[in-house]
């Protein structure tokens, strides 16, 4: 989950317009935080990181956190790498 990474705002317009394909969360790097990236368009298209407006990587604590970020932003569901 490493890349350039989508703000939260563009992330939003994404989704609200359904340009989103797909959401995984999956563990920052095998660590204890967790991740959340998208995939736009069709097929080939690659994973582009949540990043926060200071780090290349925005992370969270629990799988918890990271629905209810989704949920604010208006992802209904992802797919959770354990």
């Amino acid at each position: 989950m490493i890349g350039e990474g989508i703000h939260e705002e563009v992330l939003r317009a994404l989704v609200e317009q359904h340009a989103v394909r797909e959401c995984l969360v999956a563990r920052i790097n095998g660590g204890p935080d967790w991740g959340l990236s998208i995939r736009l368009g069709g097929s080939g298209a690659r994973w582009v990181p949540v990043r926060s407006r200071r780090e290349p990587l925005r992370s969270w604590a629990s799988l918890t956190a990271v629905g209810r970020f989704a949920d604010s932003v208006g992802i209904k569901g992802f797919s959770v790498v354990l």
